[in-house]
């Protein structure tokens, strides 16, 4: 006679299970009982850069794409709320970095009214500590506003930040926490698991945010450091071992090879034996599941990134049996969830409406009257005011700064790049939400000296951005770039008159390169504005690496911003000065 048992039953359900349904006559008559499965779920979240509101800022409006998707940590708080109910076991919750940048609200925190000397919680805090995860990582965009913000906000967190590869450059050892082993119950008669996480940050802030970093920090490779924590992880006793990492898994870099790899999760996951699934970010792409062998155990690891913004939510399965008095996980897979699903968590909203509706009345904030509509839409492929009126507040920036010193006599060029495809400066009022839309970035202003030789050098370089289109073919905007390429990577100079021949291969592009009609000399020489994201080798753009001519930390947003307020109108009589083009064999693209 088959009969259930009632000990099984309880087991089962107290470890949050099905309970097995039949006990067969052989387990009846002496053969050992099998052991009872228990579950896990990993939910992660990442590049959600400074959004907690489903709000755009530059369109004063509830976010919305072609997609519909949505945004922001009360989306995700609200979501993670739903499946820790659903869940037959323990949940647990990872960041992989990117966090405190990327909206105006969290630059106001930074730049307006900085945490650091208001006193404030910082709003990406606030929000955080109501989804309460479980441990984070830091991400390269965490760097940019300075150490001091950075680790207050770390502290004003209810859970641990981690970055293992960040090294102390005084003591040479972890700047911050590298790993945390999380004890996790799957029941009142299952034995403790262990959760090791692990947290790497990405080498390229070295780069990118070198003068925060500089001498404080050391970026180590995520691939080494990996190799040499998950063993020390797994010697104090974790039974399964995740990692948070800020880096995406093509094995590519947007820099050169002086840094360690960008973007090496895939290699990591091939390369480091004992590590269990990835949770990765950085490159703002979807991958609900990937699975990659491990090239010296053979067993699969499992990888997921959730896109951006809080648009989607990693969850993680696993289950995991007793195998000899070890926890061996049985199996694993991973999906990506929709944050349109569900309604934003009231209480995330709560904790962040003040701070939010601050920010929302400083971006609408009039700045000056601008006489016509300036849109960015075609600046990738044309010569447009919107990008000019950068490049003159720039321009007229390091000029006036530098009268009187020995750099004054230099002609003055200024770099610019299309960061995006639809700012406007609508007819009439201009809003700060609008500046802010045209300059997404908080960078600020420097300039170097650059002879003719490496500015030609410069836009053979940017030039690449193009396809090769053959002369009499013809060109789609939509896709006349490279799609390799992302557009803050293509930069175009004023005060210089040059031509791009997109009908030439990469690297003899520059066909024209003149002023006032005369060709520039190799050996001339120019004081150039760039930002500091690129003057510190962000794109690898050659020639540009070099000591700065002048350097005072001005943000390049609040200088367009300034500059506006100053003239209290924006004419493009006043800045636009059509001197790049692309042509074919001379001859002008047109669309």
């Amino acid at each position: 006679m088959t009969r259930v048992s009632r000990r099984s039953v309880l087991a089962a359900s107290a470890a949050g299970v099905a309970a097995p349904l039949m006990i067969s006559e052989a387990a009846q008559a002496g053969s050992p009982k099998p052991e009872p499965t228990y579950r896990l779920t990993v939910l992660g979240t990442s590049d959600t850069h400074g959004n907690v509101y489903n709000w755009d800022y530059y369109r004063d409006a509830e976010y919305d794409d072609s997609a519909h998707n949505d945004v922001g940590v009360a989306k995700l708080a609200a979501l993670v709320t739903r499946l820790r109910a659903e869940a037959a076991g323990p949940v647990l919750v990872l960041d992989a970095g990117d966090t405190i940048q990327g909206t105006p609200l969290a630059t106001y925190y930074a730049k307006q009214e900085p945490i650091t000397t208001t006193g404030e919680k910082h709003p990406m805090a606030r929000a955080m500590n109501v989804l309460n995860y479980d441990a984070i990582t830091l991400g390269n965009h965490e760097f940019n506003y300075g150490l001091p913000l950075l680790n207050l906000w770390i502290r004003q967190l209810g859970f641990p930040a981690l970055a293992a590869n960040a090294i102390s450059a005084r003591t040479g050892k972890p700047a911050f926490t590298p790993y945390i082993i999380k004890k996790v119950s799957l029941g009142r008669r299952a034995p403790t698991l262990r959760v090791g996480i692990l947290g790497l940050t990405n080498p390229g802030s070295a780069i990118w945010d070198r003068a925060n970093v500089e001498g404080r920090i050391e970026f180590t490779d995520m691939i080494a450091t990996a190799a040499k924590w998950v063993p020390i992880m797994r010697a104090r006793g974790a039974d399964v071992v995740l990692i948070s990492a800020h880096g995406g898994d093509s094995g590519t870099s947007s820099y050169g090879p002086e840094l360690p790899n960008e973007n090496p999760t895939a290699l990591i996951a091939e390369q480091v034996p004992g590590i269990d699934a990835i949770l990765f970010g950085h490159a703002h792409r979807e991958v609900p599941e990937r699975f990659v062998t491990n090239l010296v155990t053979g067993e699969r690891v499992l990888l997921s990134e959730p896109s951006k913004w809080g648009q989607r939510l990693t969850k993680m399965d696993f289950t995991l049996t007793r195998v000899k008095g070890k926890w061996k996980i049985t199996t694993k897979a991973a999906a990506s969830l929709n944050t349109n699903t569900v309604e934003a968590d009231p209480l995330v909203l709560a904790v962040v409406r003040r701070q939010h509706e601050k920010t929302v009345a400083y971006v609408n904030q009039v700045v000056a009257a601008s006489t016509t509509e300036l849109s960015a839409a075609t600046s990738r492929y044309q010569d447009t005011p919107i990008l000019d009126y950068i490049n003159r507040v720039q321009t007229d920036t390091v000029t006036a700064a530098l009268a009187g010193t020995a750099y004054a006599g230099l002609p003055v060029l200024s770099i610019a790049a299309p960061f995006s495809r639809t700012a406007v400066f609508p007819r009439g009022d201009v809003k700060i939400k609008d500046v802010a839309g045209l300059y997404i970035y908080d960078n600020t202003l420097e300039a170097v000296v650059m002879t003719g030789a490496e500015v030609k050098a410069y836009l053979e370089y940017s030039a690449k951005y193009f396809r090769t289109h053959a002369p009499g073919t013809p060109v789609d905007p939509e896709t006349i770039a490279d799609p390799a390429i992302p557009d803050y990577n293509y930069d175009v100079f004023s005060g210089v008159d040059y031509d791009i021949d997109i009908s030439k291969p990469a690297g003899s592009r520059i066909t024209r390169f003149q002023i006032g009609g005369v060709d520039v000399a190799a050996g001339a020489e120019f004081v150039v504005a760039v930002n500091n994201y690129r003057r510190s080798g962000g794109g690898s753009f050659p020639g540009i690496v070099k000591t700065q001519v002048y350097n005072e930390q001005q943000e390049i947003r609040q200088l367009l911003i300034d500059w506006a307020q100053a003239k209290g109108a924006i004419d493009p009589a006043d800045f636009f000065v059509p001197n790049w083009q692309l042509v074919r064999e001379g001859v002008p693209v047109t669309f």
